[in-house]
């Protein structure tokens, strides 16, 4: 008897490991983030795009209009991107701290590279909590 409850213990924690495993991937969450922020920068929907903001970033720009201006100055490639696609991302050992790269192709044809800093909240969810941008010297182009 011991054995058969040892044997089903044993078969059923081998279902959840794989489950357990896939359950969080912290670069796809992040990705998830940045993606839904770029979409409402394209509808100009500043409160949504706002609502993706660390509370870092809340405290120093402490409405969505002022956000939305500072974004609209110094990241405009980030605003209207061309063409983007997510590039590398490392994740802190505790999860709580994540970087992702972003490609980007501007609207005008140049090409960037933009690394968001993510960090986990409360609610266990990522925000964005700065994002570094550098004109994208080495791209050559197709």
């Amino acid at each position: 008897m011991r054995m058969l409850i040892a044997l089903v213990a044993a078969g059923f924690m081998s279902l959840m490991t794989p489950v357990a495993v896939m359950a969080a991937d912290p670069a796809a969450e992040a990705q998830k983030v940045i993606q839904q922020q770029i979409d409402a920068f394209l509808e100009d929907d500043a409160a949504a795009a706002y609502a993706f903001a660390s509370p870092a970033i809340r405290q120093r720009f402490p409405d969505k209009d002022t956000f939305f201006e500072m974004v609209k100055r110094g990241y405009a490639p980030v605003i209207r991107p061309g063409n983007y696609a997510f590039g590398r991302s490392a994740v802190a050992p505790d999860g709580n701290m994540l970087f992702q790269e972003l490609l980007i192709t501007g609207s005008d044809g140049k090409s960037w590279r933009a690394i968001y800093q993510m960090t986990r909240g409360e609610d266990g969810s990522y925000k964005i909590n700065g994002v570094q941008m550098d004109v994208d010297t080495a791209s050559k182009g197709i």
